[in-house]
């Protein structure tokens, strides 16, 4: 497998990690990622990774960065499914994720994504 699957819902795009990243394969997804939401306008990223079981600082570093330059390009990344064991992981590396908002769930996350929207949406331009 050569890429990650990207969906698109709405304003919103969609990633689903269901096998191992190894380096390769986590640096075309973010290189994907930037370019599909440079491409598609997408205001929010949401990223699936509960069949992930081990997230090494690599991972965790590309998770980051995709974070950063969503937001960046004014799109906010939720990464949803975390296993306590990564969690844990990801800490002990000190990795602060910067830019990534958390969710337990697809279902939560998404609600999170459109609630960050209408906030950024109401809140006033400033100039």
């Amino acid at each position: 497998m050569d890429r990650i699957p990207i969906l698109r819902m709405g304003n919103f795009l969609l990633v689903t990690i269901q096998v191992d990243l190894y380096d390769r394969l986590a640096q075309n997804l973010e290189s994907d990622l930037v370019q599909m939401v440079s491409k598609t306008g997408a205001r929010g990223v949401l990223i699936d990774i509960s069949a992930l079981s081990i997230v090494d600082s690599f991972m965790g570093r590309i998770i980051g960065n995709i974070g950063s330059v969503s937001k960046i390009m004014d799109a906010e990344t939720v990464v949803v499914g975390m296993q306590p064991a990564v969690a844990i992981t990801l800490i002990e590396l000190g990795l602060e994720l910067k830019g990534v908002h958390t969710a337990l769930n697809v279902e939560r996350g998404m609600q999170l994504l459109k609630e960050k929207i209408l906030i950024e949406e109401s809140e006033p331009d400033e100039e």
